[in-house]
């Protein structure tokens, strides 16, 4: 049975003291923001190099933001499937498959002559990194489950936020003295140290009775599971909902910070400083989650994110909101969305604990492929301007919210406790 989102998440089998052994704590958060990470690295190391990609495969700008967009479709719909893979034979044969095809897919990207064969090979690099990502999330519940998932996931995204604040600035960095393909030899780089890494390090954390077999009678049970949950389907869409706006900055940034904000090489800088404020946020969930619990902490950043979206909003109206102001308030949206990523996704996966691998990925790839789509409409709409992207961010938080109250059933904030027995 699954742990309540009060529950303090003790886990009380023969593996208790250390469910991920023979990694210690810090070492396996590690391995997980390092899986995680993959994904940040493959957006955003590349952020810089629009222009010079654009000039190279003959398009423009904003047609080159398809490279975020056709990985993350990659990235989404590769969890379909995966999911009931990794629960059949366990996660490392998922995690080895993946992080190979990610490495061979980042090869095929460095040699790309067109933005139609780039697509295509990114699509399948996202299709290697959606085995990784599902992996870092069913390991984590296989391990963990309640508030103490959440803390474990928090201080995983603490860790993992080093990558998109560090990861613009290494790719500018790289075209100081190279050109774009460069870039994605870092990638080729990362990921065959990830292979290297998993293959000698990373345990296997499904225990073999609690693997499940691939035929329709597993597939429909597990399905009638997820489907069956409003906690896990409301807060997925939630995610995907709210992710949205985060994809379209990421899809827009470089654009609107290095051309109309006139930024140019100093872009990088000033993205991590925002990306400070997610990782900031990340760092003090983890803190107190455990205390105040995962819907108080996330819906109240929801709220708060929509009321500061709608200050950008009327700012930008009024012809005031200039770099700097965009800056500052964009950095609290940032520090907000550190408070819902891992809650929302603790939340959609504590009641699948028995179905961790395909529940995992149900919530990763529903969330990519609505946020994705919606980033890249998002992205798509840019006119010279920020008005787009903030209205983005404003509708994104606003739809978010009408899911949590039609999830949670207009009771907003509170936990759910488990019944007397």
């Amino acid at each position: 049975m699954s742990t309540p989102d009060d529950d303090t998440g003790q886990r009380t089998s023969a593996r208790a003291d250390n469910p991920h052994a023979p990694l210690s704590l810090a070492a396996f958060v590690g391995y997980l923001a390092c899986f995680i990470a993959i994904n940040a690295l493959s957006t955003d190391i590349m952020l810089p190099g629009f222009p010079e990609i654009a000039d190279s495969l003959r398009t423009d700008t904003t047609s080159v933001q398809s490279v975020i967009t056709a990985y993350l479709f990659g990235f989404g719909l590769s969890q379909l499937f995966l999911g009931f893979v990794t629960d059949r034979y366990g996660r490392r044969p998922v995690l080895l498959g993946g992080t190979f095809v990610f490495t061979i897919a980042s090869i095929a990207c460095t040699f790309s002559t067109s933005l139609e064969t780039m697509l295509l090979y990114r699509a399948l690099q996202g299709l290697g990194a959606g085995g990784i990502r599902v992996i870092a999330t069913a390991s984590a519940r296989d391990c963990y489950e309640g508030r103490t998932l959440a803390r474990v996931m928090s201080l995983v995204m603490t860790v993992f936020m080093a990558v998109p604040i560090l990861a613009p600035a290494i790719g500018q960095g790289i075209l100081l003295i190279a050109d774009w393909r460069a870039i994605f030899g870092v990638l080729v780089l990362y990921g065959a140290a990830m292979l290297v890494a998993s293959w000698y390090a990373f345990p296997e954390t499904l225990d073999k009775k609690n693997r499940r077999p691939i035929d329709m009678a597993a597939i429909s049970g597990s399905l009638t599971a997820i489907l069956g949950s409003a906690q896990t389907v409301g807060y997925t869409i939630a995610a995907g909902v709210f992710f949205g706006s985060l994809f379209g900055f990421i899809a827009t940034a470089q654009q609107l910070m290095a051309g109309v904000y006139g930024l140019g090489v100093w872009f990088p800088l000033v993205f991590s400083l925002m990306a400070l404020a997610l990782s900031a946020a990340s760092f003090i969930n983890a803190m107190l989650v455990e205390r105040y619990g995962m819907r108080l902490l996330s819906h109240g950043a929801v709220i708060l994110f929509c009321l500061n979206s709608f200050a950008m909003m009327a700012l930008q109206y009024l012809g005031l909101l200039h770099l700097w102001g965009f800056v500052a308030l964009h950095s609290v949206n940032m520090f907000l969305v550190g408070l819902v990523f891992a809650n929302f996704n603790a939340l959609a996966l504590e009641p699948q604990g028995d179905i961790a691998g395909v529940a995992s990925a149900f919530v990763g790839a529903v969330t990519v492929i609505i946020g994705a789509g919606a980033g890249f409409f998002i992205g798509q709409e840019f006119d010279g301007t920020a008005q787009p992207l903030i209205v983005g961010f404003f509708l994104s938080g606003f739809l978010c919210i009408i899911v949590l109250v039609v999830t949670e059933k207009g009771r907003l904030f509170q936990a759910k406790h488990a019944p007397k027995t």
